[in-house]
């Protein structure tokens, strides 16, 4: 076992993770051993994702071959990641408000199903239908339907934004709230053949949405169980076999602990701890029994990083039935000096930041899923996997390093695989790469990926127990290569990995 749900246990991996976001010493590299324990699984994972929001309301009605070519980096298992599940928002109506619904950038507003007179209309959002349907064609099984803010005749601004930090739905709505979420599930599987998964009704309820920067709004806690509630037993009764997931909380830390949000925080303990609280969802039919929350602003540095994580997976650990998901990610603010979230980078800086944070949320904060934010992206900013010029018609991309570098993850790691006990011999040595073990769903296979966020290459044995290691073939993502096949490894011998490179090895389990 790399770390158990105890802070005392997992004290000596998080040394060693420590030790491998140390500066690079420039010498020999020793070989790190990693010991694996194929009897010691840990949690199972249910998928990768992204986001269509916001660009892809527009680039799912470019031209067919460039928007065919980015559905193909996103969801291919052969040309792209493999992502395994798609996440859809489902639009408020601010862009049928145009410049009067106060959200500045026309590109962060979004349609809705909902017609201003009361009626559906489910040609609408059109581009972002096409995306889930591309998804599907390559092999996507997995969707989610999501709501940053409800839709705007249901709102009490009017608006699809907040004001004054107050939640902008009115109790008296939360039933036609939920009757709406039902209504949208039903017509977009009229209109694609496509059942939403799961519906995520709140999106951040920590933060005010008050400054007209995209559609949003807070919400308390006793808030969020209404409506989890309400949108819940309106899916029975449609008999939508969907399920409400809660609660896409806007940092990590709020799913375990109040902190600077009274009534919006400790959302673990309202939501799934206390049987009796009038806020308490756990066994809710058509409730998950998962909570999910977004890795924001607790990624730097190091020793947070693992802190976090070691307090989310110890709480979660205690509640029964319970999973987590890492829901919403990209590369935001300073970071503690390690790295901007502007501008711009199709680089490997940010493509390794991203797959160590990948690696914490699995092999520390046992997350069962990672889902990125943007798929597509129009902004000089690190959030999205390819990048678009912001065109509405037509236009250029480009897939980034941090597309390929998800992918060493995503594409290999399908719904099913398990991770594995993983543990540095020498935990305390400084230099060594990050490193997390998985058994293929069908059990045939060690997946393991290696990330090296250093100038100097390394040498990875790897030492499994409970079951015989046959030969690897290696996948790379470098500065260049786009998760490309990389040597062959013989059974039995060491891997080498290239300076600043993700790798994953496919080994055959005997």
């Amino acid at each position: 076992m790399s770390f158990s749900f105890t802070l005392k246990a997992v004290a000596p991996l998080a040394v060693g993770l420590l030790a491998a976001t140390s500066p690079a010493r420039a010498q020999t590299p020793a070989i790190t051993t990693v010991r694996i324990d194929a009897t010691k699984p840990h949690q199972t994972i249910a998928n990768f994702a992204a986001s269509d929001a916001w660009a892809g309301q527009f680039v799912g009605n470019w031209p067919a071959a460039k928007k065919e070519a980015i559905a193909d980096l996103l969801f291919s298992q052969e040309k792209g990641i493999g992502l395994s599940m798609w996440r859809f928002n489902i639009g408020a109506g601010s862009a049928e408000q145009g410049e009067a619904s106060g959200i500045k950038d026309e590109w962060r507003r979004a349609e809705s199903f909902l017609t201003p007179a009361g009626s559906y209309d489910f040609t609408r959002q059109a581009g972002q239908l096409w995306f889930l349907k591309a998804a599907q064609q390559r092999g996507v099984k997995q969707f989610l339907g999501f709501l940053n803010s409800p839709p705007v005749s249901l709102t009490a601004t009017g608006k699809a934004y907040a004001k004054g930090g107050e939640t902008n739905l009115p109790p008296a709505n939360y039933a036609a709230l939920g009757t709406y979420c039902a209504k949208v599930v039903q017509g977009v599987k009229q209109a694609t053949g496509i059942t939403f998964d799961y519906l995520s009704p709140i999106n951040e309820p920590q933060w005010d949405w008050s400054d007209g920067g995209q559609e949003g709004s807070p919400f308390r806690n006793p808030e969020i169980a209404g409506v989890a509630k309400a949108t819940a037993a309106a899916l029975a009764a449609q008999r939508l076999p969907t399920k409400v997931l809660v609660t896409e909380a806007g940092k990590l830390d709020y799913l375990f602990t109040t902190a600077d949000k009274p009534g919006r925080g400790d959302q673990l303990a309202a939501f799934f701890g206390d049987k009796a609280a009038p806020t308490h969802l756990g066994g809710t039919p058509q409730v998950a029994p998962i909570i999910a929350g977004h890795s924001y602003f607790t990624t730097s540095p190091a020793a947070t990083a693992i802190a976090t994580r070691q307090r989310l997976a110890a709480r979660v650990a205690a509640l029964k039935g319970i999973s987590y998901w890492q829901s919403e990610y990209c590369i935001l603010g300073d970071n503690a000096g390690e790295i901007n979230g502007g501008p711009r980078d199709l680089g490997m800086k940010p493509a390794l930041y991203l797959a160590k944070v990948v690696h914490y949320d699995l092999a520390v904060g046992n997350a069962t899923a990672w889902q990125w934010w943007l798929a597509i992206s129009p902004y000089d900013y690190k959030d999205g996997l390819v990048y678009i010029n912001k065109n509405k018609t037509d236009g250029t991309y480009q897939p980034s390093k941090m597309l390929w570098a998800l992918g060493n993850y995503s594409r290999y790691l399908r719904p099913g695989a398990v991770r594995l006990d993983a543990q540095l011999a020498d935990s305390a040595r400084t230099g060594q790469p990050l490193v997390s073990a998985y058994k293929s769903s069908n059990g045939k296979q060690l997946i393991t990926v290696v990330v090296n966020d250093y100038d100097t290459p390394a040498t990875v044995q790897l030492v499994l127990s409970g079951k015989r290691l046959g030969a690897g073939k290696s996948y790379v993502t470098s500065a260049t290569a786009d998760l490309q096949p990389g040597a062959a490894v013989p059974a039995g011998q060491p891997l080498q990995v290239a300076p600043r490179s993700v790798v994953t090895l496919v080994s055959e389990l005997r």
